[in-house]
């Protein structure tokens, strides 16, 4: 279980190190390079829990694990921060890759 909470983490990070680079691209000067450096603490913890679950995950359920909750917490900050558009479509899709990344879960025995 603790493997999961950390691919969890790790996602949350993916998701911390796009929008740093969202922000660092709105920014100019020092504020963009605290962005940027957010970015590599980000990258860098995400990369490093991701190694550390799959000594025990399999690889393909735990890339698909951490790129979805990525791409699901970026499209959400995406709208919430950056006021990107929130139509059915891009819903409805964010709402299938959660349900298979929870379907993920189920199906993995470990």
């Amino acid at each position: 279980m603790m493997n999961w909470i950390l691919l969890i983490v790790a996602g949350l990070f993916e998701v911390g190190f796009a929008t740093c680079l969202g922000k660092a691209k709105e920014s100019s000067g020092f504020t963009a390079a605290t962005w940027y450096a957010g970015f590599v603490i980000s990258l860098s913890l995400s990369m490093w829990l991701l190694i550390k679950v799959t000594r025990e995950l399999p690889i393909g359920t735990a890339y698909a694990v951490w790129t979805g909750i990525g791409a699901v917490g970026t499209v959400l900050v995406g709208i919430l921060v950056f006021k990107e558009p929130a139509n059915f479509w891009r819903l409805f899709f964010i709402t299938t890759l959660i349900a298979s990344i929870v379907g993920l879960k189920f199906v993995t025995n470990a």
